[in-house]
């Protein structure tokens, strides 16, 4: 097959392919109802073979979730076989079990491409959904120990037949979460979004033929395989240990350990050794873990190179399972997306960081540090859910700083913005920027972490789901550990308490939450940075002139 493709064509197909990906995101984003989605931007599409394959994904996305979908697509296979599906179908999952999503709240729609009378392609849509029922506002409570206490749960079923939506399946799921009008407009947003995809497809197989685009789909996974094996190629061989820690509470730490293999042209990434399930809602299945593996993976190996199926032919998993990285039916895993998954990429890199030091960074926030406020809007007489991550500080790299405030790794979302959140929730946010001395120090110092504190102009369910509250981000090469995270809660009356970092509890109108993250590691000796770029980060206040003096020896 290899001597029939045009490399200038395998290009073009390339690009075509992912612009399918990108404009699909464009629709989902411009028709969603919820700021977490058309603000925030927690949402991913992609283009698979009729096999299942992943294709083409898109740049705006998480890759937790484009790591994650080609599980979904094959539960979806499963449940309704290609032979099962009409011109017009949309079909619907949020299932972690048996392979699927890492969490309830992220929504998938399959949707397959017709050519000629048969299935040419499928496209996907996963968005996460800022309520799918469970006991708490936002469905990612605290004290689950079950996934049936999470939320609704959807197997594969289509939720449009022919053109035509299921009124009865829609009201049964919206008459089980608390925004029906917002969680109705996301998930037709996502149907939207897929109609686009097959739309562009279409046109795409009338320009070049269907067998043609399908040629050169399998030629570019082919051509993605060999740029991965080629890559692990040129690393040290050699297998390469690490461990880290989840903080379950302020004296249970949940150990996480990888073993990484680099072998000719093959990767193993081996988490035996790792803590078994816990009973509560860290644990995770093991879709999520392949997408954390995948991610670090193309990061280190190839950045550059197009992802898709071809990606993780090379790469192995071994996750036990009844282990926090593959837990068995019906462990709660609502916050593995959210804690765990940052974690395991914090091994992965610590194992690398032995191979290719050039290549890896220091440690990042490790959290996504969730907030979620929600419960009876008094504006509007109906619920309200905000729903947002927080940025912190990304790790140095051994000849860069870190930035600042900015998801890292497993997420790729956006901070929502004031005036959005203002409006649509009563919320009134009284503080949001850097946190000064936050920084891991170093001769390159990782990013700082961000502060954003809000006023609650009701009663409300408080969710938080964050770590390194503990055991901070660390550095490399002499470089310092980061700050780490804090939650800080203030009364009308000026009292303060300090909260744990994951709980779920309620707050009174008046009262104030500061979510604090953690920062990124440093990397090299701090008294060897550049003293003009500490003078600089002094004049922004940015770092103390204390710390500038007493940790980079500015002045001495």
């Amino acid at each position: 097959m290899v001597q029939d493709i045009d490399p200038i064509r395998l290009e073009v197909m390339r690009n075509a392919l992912y612009s399918v990906t990108d404009e699909m995101v464009a629709a989902l984003v411009r028709t969603a109802y919820s700021t977490n989605i058309k603000d925030r931007r927690d949402c991913s599409c992609a283009v698979y073979t009729p096999a299942g394959e992943v294709a083409a994904q898109s740049e705006v996305g998480t890759p937790l979730h484009l790591g994650v979908m080609p599980a979904v697509v094959s539960s979806v296979l499963k449940g309704v076989p290609i032979s099962d599906m009409e011109p017009g179908d949309h079909i619907v999952m949020n299932q972690p079990y048996p392979a699927g999503p890492g969490h309830l709240n992220d929504i998938s729609v399959v949707s397959p491409v017709f050519a000629d009378g048969k299935v040419v392609a499928l496209v996907a849509s996963m968005a996460h959904h800022v309520d799918v029922g469970g006991y708490a506002p936002g469905s990612m409570a605290f004290g689950t120990t079950e996934i049936f206490q999470e939320g609704i749960q959807i197997p594969p079923v289509k939720i449009v037949k022919r053109h035509q939506v299921d009124k009865e399946l829609l009201a049964f799921m919206l008459a089980n979460v608390r925004l029906p009008v917002v969680g109705r407009g996301d998930l037709m947003a996502q149907v939207a979004a897929n109609n686009v995809g097959g739309q562009r497809l279409i046109a795409l197989m009338d320009k070049y033929g269907a067998e043609t685009v399908a040629r050169y789909m399998a030629a570019l996974m082919d051509y993605s395989e060999r740029r991965m094996r080629a890559g692990i190629g040129e690393m040290p061989k050699g297998r390469y240990s690490f461990e880290d820690y989840l903080e379950w509470d302020d004296e249970m730490l949940i150990p996480i350990r990888v073993a990484v293999e680099i072998g000719d042209d093959e990767l193993l990434a081996d988490f035996t050794g790792t803590s078994p399930q816990v009973e509560g809602p860290l644990n995770c299945r093991r879709p999520t873990v392949e997408a954390c593996v995948y991610y670090v993976a193309k990061c280190l190996v190839d950045p550059g190179l197009p992802p898709n199926a071809g990606v993780y032919r090379p790469i192995e998993v071994v996750a036990p399972d009844g282990s926090l990285v593959s837990a068995s039916y019906p462990a709660s895993v609502v916050h593995s997306n959210i804690v765990t998954t940052q974690r395991i990429v914090d091994v992965l890199l610590g194992a690398f960081l032995k191979a290719v030091p050039e290549r890896v960074q220091a440690a990042s926030s490790g959290t996504e540090n969730l907030v979620i406020i929600g419960g009876p809007n008094p504006r509007t007489g109906s619920y309200f859910s905000y729903v947002e991550t927080y940025g912190g500080g990304q790790g140095a790299s051994f000849d860069m700083d870190g930035m600042s405030g900015v998801h890292t790794h497993m997420t790729n979302t956006r901070n929502a913005p004031l005036e959005v959140m203002e409006t649509s929730y009563p919320l009134r946010v009284e503080r949001y920027g850097l946190v000064p001395d936050s920084e891991g120090a170093g001769k390159y110092r990782g990013g700082f972490g961000m502060v954003r504190e809000v006023t609650a102009l009701a009663d409300a369910s408080l969710t938080l789901s964050s770590d390194r509250h503990r055991l901070h981000p660390w550095g490399v090469d002499s470089g310092l550990e980061a700050s780490g995270a804090r939650c800080i809660l203030t009364k009308p009356d000026g009292s303060v308490q300090e909260l744990p970092v994951k709980l779920t509890t309620r707050i009174h109108a008046g009262e104030r939450i500061a979510t604090i993250t953690p920062g990124g590691g440093g990397w090299g000796d701090p008294r060897e940075r550049d003293h003009d770029l500490v003078a600089s980060d002094v004049q922004e206040g940015l770092i103390s002139q204390e710390r500038a003096e007493t940790v980079y020896g500015f002045g001495s």
